[in-house]
């Protein structure tokens, strides 16, 4: 029997509404559909353990046909009835759970199960027809769910550590054993705090592992610092939420970019990163610059809308993304970050990055 949590299950849903419909949906920053900009589908590209397998909609009909050209056709209406079915289960579920109905019905349609097997960013391929250019790009999209608990754009893990250098410091060993055992509620924010009272400062220095700095480098040569700042000015204002972030960067401009013109040059560049990171970069991979989802985004909704987010409709992608997101601060112990420590008889501080949906 299949069982998956609501995000996985998300996928079958996202499926189903897609076929049903026909056609995806695009979306603003603030998660509503942008009323001329729709994407007619022509099919479904899905790999199953047993073959892969086209959904080819073929006006109220949705033709089903493997890599030997055998086929069967289902009603589309068939899977609007089934969506609604499934957004309903997947609303009164919780934890890791089966739908038999579902699954009985997927059988049927040579779906087997819950992921269709895919790269790392990538969770469904749709070729769509564009009306605006006449071609049928065959897109790769990752599929986002707000039925469940909100995911991680970016995963922390040692690699997303950036390193500050702890400056104008004679901190004696009982100083740094006092800051340390800082245990309180927003301890990170409270240690840093007493680190500025001794009359230290935090420098950074760069991120633990060359090749996430060098990824982000890649993106734009500012970024390390940007986030950076960005990591130290969340930990001061006690606020995670990247959209009021920004706007925070762009008011104190830490990095001095000429200001006369009106430029938001963080903005511009926090979007840049969000964008590389939703379609194909990983901070413990050297990036390329190729995107895995090619396509982009498809969210979820509560109310079983799916919005589409397309690379060719950047700035509502890139608006969703940075109006949707937060910093998460991960544990401390398991990612090694924190703690005032000392190497080569300098003292240095980390801070760990880690982005996830609202």
């Amino acid at each position: 029997m299949l069982t998956g949590n609501k995000g996985e299950w998300s996928e079958i849903y996202a499926l189903f509404k897609l076929l049903g419909d026909g056609k995806m949906y695009a979306g603003d920053g603030d998660l509503n559909r942008v009323a001329n900009l729709v994407y007619p589908i022509i099919s479904i590209l899905r790999k199953e353990p047993v073959d892969d397998f086209s959904y080819t909609i073929d006006n109220t009909n949705v033709n089903i046909i493997d890599s030997k050209g055998n086929s069967i056709t289902v009603v589309a209406v068939e899977f609007l009835n089934k969506a609604n079915d499934l957004l309903k289960a997947i609303k009164t579920n919780t934890k890791t759970f089966a739908i038999p109905e579902i699954e009985s019905f997927m059988n049927t349609i040579n779906s087997h199960s819950l992921k269709a097997k895919s790269t790392a960013k990538t969770d469904i391929t749709i070729i769509i027809h564009d009306l605006r250019t006449g071609i049928q790009p065959v897109l790769g999209f990752s599929i986002k769910s707000r039925l469940g608990s909100p995911s991680t754009l970016l995963n922390a893990g040692e690699t997303t550590n950036f390193v500050y250098k702890v400056e104008n410091s004679n901190l004696s060993s009982t100083e740094i054993e006092r800051i340390n055992n800082i245990d309180s509620r927003q301890k990170l924010k409270d240690r840093i705090t007493a680190i500025g009272n001794t009359g230290s400062t935090l420098r950074f220095v760069g991120t633990q592992k060359q090749v996430f700095q060098n990824n982000l480098i890649l993106i734009d040569s500012m970024l390390p610092q940007i986030l950076s700042s960005l990591l130290l000015l969340s930990a001061e204002l006690g606020d995670s939420n990247l959209e009021r972030l920004c706007e925070k960067l762009e008011e104190r401009n830490p990095l001095n970019f000429d200001t006369s013109t009106a430029h938001l040059y963080y903005n511009y560049k926090l979007k840049r990163l969000l964008v590389d990171i939703a379609l194909g970069m990983m901070p413990g991979k050297i990036w390329n610059g190729i995107y895995e989802a090619n396509g982009g985004y498809l969210v979820v909704k509560e109310n079983g809308d799916v919005l589409c987010y397309h690379v060719y409709n950047r700035n509502e992608f890139e608006d969703y993304l940075l109006k949707n997101t937060k910093l998460e601060t991960p544990s401390t112990t398991k990612h090694k970050f924190g703690l005032i420590y000392q190497e080569n008889g300098e003292n240095f501080f980390k801070l760990n990055l880690q982005i996830r949906f609202i």
